[in-house]
């Protein structure tokens, strides 16, 4: 029988690792520890590995994982920063990822955060906390309906932001793809590069990849270029974002608030529990903080729905490897 080790699994991954692991009568075995130099060891004897991987590889584990005779490695995420698939490849490795596993979860999400801040619900719930129950300037709000939306990347899970805004809100929504999508168009006004896209717009929400190139794409410049007082949401990926950039932006008073979903110092940080020994970070701290920045630890596509899309569609790359030497899903 075939068998498969996960690791980084979560008590709520179980249930769902077990219901596949049934319906294809394949053998599986689960730990709740991220794969490091220290337990490589132990996937000897495995044909395939699942991996929810925050920490890099090193490349002794790829030399490693070579020796013990494993061809791939299926990441339950969308992302795979964390791998160097030139190592990978070096020494025989098909590297998958889940590419698409609930973007209605993260669109969800996203337009909730937005709304979230535009209608003050921190400093509402200070208030509250605090018996405050005033109803003043500080918590007036504008009604979402008049407010332009930009949507600067349009694939699955910035589509479905826009149709909702558009749809569900009647925003007047523009949106920045270089590959503008056919099925969003009607939610849509496509501009022809992010500075026109967010100069008018009220709500700037980003759904975009992490890459070489856009690296602090948001930044003191780009900043400088929003509506004045526009709110800033970002569940797509923590590096595309300046954040000391975004703090001054919005002490200026240049953005009058974000939602951050993604940060881009959360690995090591996010999934753990540091109420005890604390963060030793500063700058999340000042974000978390704020009255006008929500921060969520990157659980926007945290639903029963996705947690089921990633182990099935994970196991599923990894048996595909194994049967047949490739899988669509391979990103190396």
């Amino acid at each position: 029988m075939t068998k498969i080790k996960l690791m980084g699994v979560r008590e709520e991954d179980e249930h769902y690792i077990e219901m596949w692991s049934q319906q294809h009568e394949v053998e599986v075995d689960m730990s709740k520890e991220q794969l490091t130099e220290d337990n490589v060891q132990s996937i000897e004897g495995f044909d395939g590995l699942s991996l929810s991987q925050t920490l890099p590889l090193s490349e002794t584990i790829y030399n490693k994982l070579n020796q013990l005779g494993i061809r791939q490695i299926a990441q339950r995420s969308a992302g795979f920063d964390g791998y160097n698939l030139e190592l990978a490849s070096k020494y025989g490795l098909i590297i998958s990822n889940v590419p698409s596993y609930s973007p209605r979860s993260i669109a969800e999400f996203t337009v909730t955060q937005a709304i979230n801040i535009v209608r003050h619900f921190n400093h509402i719930q200070r208030k509250m906390r605090l018996h405050d129950f005033r109803w003043e300037a500080s918590i007036l709000s504008q009604s979402i309906k008049d407010l332009k939306v930009a949507v600067i990347g349009t694939g699955h899970i910035g589509g479905i932001v826009a149709q909702i805004f558009s749809e569900g809100y009647l925003c007047d929504v523009v949106a920045y793809d270089p590959f503008p999508s056919e099925h969003v168009k009607p939610y849509v006004t496509y501009k022809q590069s992010i500075n026109e896209a967010i100069k008018e717009a009220d709500i700037v929400t980003i759904h975009m990849p992490s890459t070489q190139y856009n690296n602090y794409l948001f930044n003191e410049n780009m900043f400088q270029m929003f509506k004045k007082g526009a709110v800033f949401v970002n569940c797509a990926r923590g590096s595309l974002v300046d954040t000391k950039d975004l703090l001054s932006a919005i002490e200026q008073g240049q953005i009058k608030g974000a939602a951050l979903d993604t940060y881009e110092y959360e690995i090591g940080v996010y999934t753990t529990d540091r109420s005890e020994e604390g963060l030793n970070d500063p700058l999340l701290e000042e974000l978390i903080t704020r009255e006008d920045i929500i921060v969520t630890p990157h659980i926007a596509f945290y639903t029963e729905e996705a947690i089921k899309h990633l182990i099935f569609d994970a196991l599923d790359a990894t048996m595909e490897v194994l049967n047949t030497g490739t899988t669509e899903l391979r990103v190396n």
